[in-house]
């Protein structure tokens, strides 16, 4: 069994819910490009202290096949590029370029590393994705696109490599700029402070208990890492393409919640906890998302 995905966690402007695109704030494509190679950065650096921290023989040691580790080296490749594409892109426009930061990842070995880098993966797809809309220059969603594609080849090969379906559900889910922060900003240490500033803030934090896989029906524990809401009415909304997945909630105190898993929900997916039925957005977002794996 993989190392679960809420263990691992421990613990971005425009998206699309259920086909409504909600603009919080102007948002320019320079902007974007930043916020896309933030992600990009964390990517690189992911794969590069992984490829530094476990050999070639520690992976076969824990179980994957022999070319895995190569391939594993063309992710790495591939994350290193678009980190150099985004930057050649931002300064041939003119724009300055975020930095790398400094992180901190919670892989201890082989199996967990890639438990991680799949989940990673994962949210990088729902970020181009969710990020999609905003793009005003054709040319720059051209290839934000080709780059998700390929986003979206790595996690398949990494969901196969841990025993998933590759291909879990029929549509991928997009998160918007504010949610894809939340989930990375755990892992962000520290940035250079000449960083130009990314309109993006977290939501609190949400983690699901039992962590690891759980199936439609099921039930599980959100814990919200805050308090001081009204918990009366409030639900769970579990993020797709074609609009939220609302689940009631039993509140227990302390900020925790028992949910049951709804149907229509596959595979990588995001919760969060809102206090409005009528669309999720960043202002009713209470907490989350949380990632959690649903088997079909």
């Amino acid at each position: 069994m993989k190392p679960s995905i809420c263990a691992i966690l421990g613990a971005a402007i425009g998206t699309v819910h259920g086909g409504a695109i909600h603009r919080k704030r102007a948002i320019n494509d320079a902007a974007i490009l930043n916020y896309a190679l933030t992600l990009e950065h964390l990517e690189a650096t992911f794969y590069q202290q992984g490829l530094q921290n476990y050999s070639h023989e520690a992976f076969l040691n824990a179980g994957f096949p022999g070319p895995f580790y190569a391939n594993l080296q063309e992710v790495a490749s591939d994350e290193q590029t678009h980190v150099e594409f985004l930057t050649s892109a931002l300064n041939a426009a003119g724009f300055p370029a975020v930095a790398q930061c400094s992180y901190s990842f919670p892989a201890t070995d082989p199996k967990s590393f890639i438990s991680l880098a799949n989940v990673l993966e994962g949210v990088g797809v729902s970020a181009y994705l969710g990020a999609a809309a905003s793009i005003a220059n054709e040319t720059y969603l051209t290839a934000a696109g080709s780059i998700l594609t390929v986003e979206a080849r790595h996690n398949a090969y990494l969901r196969a490599a841990l025993g998933q379906v590759p291909y879990a559900q029929p549509f991928d889910s997009p998160l918007n700029f504010n949610e894809v922060y939340t989930v990375a900003s755990p892992f962000i240490t520290s940035c250079p402070s000449s960083n130009p500033q990314l309109p993006v803030k977290a939501f609190p934090s949400l983690t699901m208990v039992p962590s690891g896989n759980v199936m439609n029906g099921s039930t599980a524990t959100l814990v919200a890492g805050t308090g001081g809401f009204n918990t009366s009415n409030l639900s769970a909304a579990f993020i797709t393409v074609t609009g939220p997945v609302y689940a009631s909630l039993k509140s227990l105190g302390n900020s925790q919640f028992i949910v049951t898993i709804p149907g229509g929900v596959e595979g990588q997916s995001y919760v969060v906890l809102t206090n409005s039925m009528s669309g999720v957005s960043d202002d009713n977002i209470v907490a989350g998302p949380a990632i959690v794996e649903v088997l079909m």
